[in-house]
């Protein structure tokens, strides 16, 4: 099947509210590459320590999670539109906190900003996600999510090359202060959106008026729905360990490949790139929704493999090839399980719904990083060896996902149609 573009330029010239969403993503997107890698270089300019340099990307994944479900609470409750411009304000004055940090003393402010930052991002990301079925049509919603994740990965690559350059040529503070621009411009172009949203009832706000309460029922509608929870675990199980290879790369670049941010600089545009024509991919292999859970699985074995051969190779023009279909399959997964959300979740639990899929996502990511940093810090594998064992680990978390996930799946759509779910919940009577 020819790929053709004229759906995404339809999509993007004539919807204006999506295209300023939209904008406004790739904006605060580079901000946060580009960035990135100065925070990475900051900390390795005043320690050598493999754990101190894993410390920051499990901070960064913990705040996240252990935010997340009060953050899905606020955006079922609050306008999801005003909650990311004041996010994107609040975290671009943040990261200039980074350039107070100018020696060893000072560098736990780093993990202190870090989570900060975090905690605004697990408030703007389920509130962006969850807005894009509002902006879009049913027909529009799954091009309009594959435009997000190529653009999220375009930007990625540019964004992370870019930084690598800019934090050796330009230094770390400037680095940051531009990161400080891309969040305010970012929520000028929210500011211009109109973005619908379904308001809880007055009687459903006041029954859920204890954040507790709240959370409560997002976490007991998955329990419910397990055709919506499904989706909801894809994420994290799929980061279970690829979360431990990405942190990997750094290593990568600076101890096997000797080329330092460059080198990452490299390994994580084809990290983009992969994640950015994965979706692309999967949607011509796996053109029936209906075929998506299982591809999950497939996704899942086949970025372990990937991987797996990466741990052996030597060449950088090999790894960076095998690193790009890694993340292919990880963004075809990545795509599949957030359109199957956006359908089958109703508006006002879908805040909560994508923050319990942060929560999981988060954890896996952020309990994989530390083992593996620690395996590194004490010495009891080799760079090579620890992606070798999370790389195969990868494909036996797929292997269970074919196994165990996929005929409840056939099982459920054989009973039912999942989609009646967000009219039948909103339905409800408590």
């Amino acid at each position: 099947m020819k790929f053709s573009p004229k759906p995404y330029f339809d999509l993007v010239g004539n919807n204006k509210n999506y295209r300023r969403l939209w904008l406004a993503q790739i904006i605060s997107n580079f901000g946060d590459w580009f960035g990135l890698l100065a925070i990475y270089a900051l900390i390795q300019s005043y320690t050598d320590s493999e754990l101190l340099l894993g410390l920051i990307i499990v901070i960064k994944t913990l705040s996240l999670a252990l935010f997340s479900p009060f953050a899905g609470y606020i955006t079922d409750r609050m306008n999801r539109r005003k909650l990311m411009i004041w996010c994107d304000i609040f975290r671009g004055f943040v990261v200039l906190g980074f350039i107070l940090i100018v020696s060893y003393e000072l560098l736990w402010l780093a993990y202190l900003l870090m989570a900060v930052q975090m905690i605004f991002s697990a408030i703007f990301e389920p509130a962006k996600t969850s807005s894009i079925p509002n902006v879009t049509t049913p027909q529009e919603l799954v091009i309009a999510n594959i435009l997000s994740a190529a653009s999220w990965s375009i930007i990625f690559t540019s964004g992370m090359a870019v930084g690598g350059f800019a934090t050796a040529w330009l230094g770390t503070d400037a680095v940051f202060v531009i990161n400080f621009f891309t969040y305010l411009l970012s929520a000028v172009f929210i500011y211009r959106a109109v973005i619908p949203q379904e308001v809880m009832s007055d009687k459903e706000k006041k029954r859920t008026r204890n954040p507790l309460t709240g959370i409560k029922e997002g976490f007991q509608f998955l329990i419910d729905h397990p055709e919506v929870m499904r989706p909801t675990m894809a994420k994290g199980m799929f980061t279970s360990c690829i979360g431990a290879l990405v942190y990997l790369l750094i290593l990568v670049a600076e101890d096997i490949l000797l080329m330092g941010s460059v080198g990452l600089g490299i390994l994580y545009a084809a990290r983009g790139v992969g994640t950015g024509i994965g979706p692309v991919i999967g949607r011509r292999i796996f053109n029936k929704e209906s075929t998506w859970i299982k591809a999950m699985g497939f996704c899942m074995v086949f970025g372990g493999l990937m991987y797996t051969l990466v741990s052996i190779s030597e060449a950088l023009y090999l790894i960076t090839i095998l690193v790009m279909l890694a993340h292919a399959a990880s963004g075809s997964n990545w795509v599949m399980s957030t359109v199957l959300l956006q359908r089958r979740a109703p508006d006002t639990f879908r805040g909560r719904v994508f923050s319990t899929e942060w929560l999981l996502f988060t954890l896996a990511q952020s309990v994989s990083v530390t083992i593996a940093a620690l395996l590194l810090e004490f010495n009891l594998l080799t760079i090579r060896e620890t992606i070798f064992l999370f790389s195969i680990m990868l494909s036996m978390v797929g292997v269970f996902w074919l196994m165990k996930i996929v005929p409840a799946e056939e099982a459920s759509q054989s009973d039912t149609d999942p989609e009646p779910v967000q009219a039948a919940y909103q339905q409800k009577k408590f």
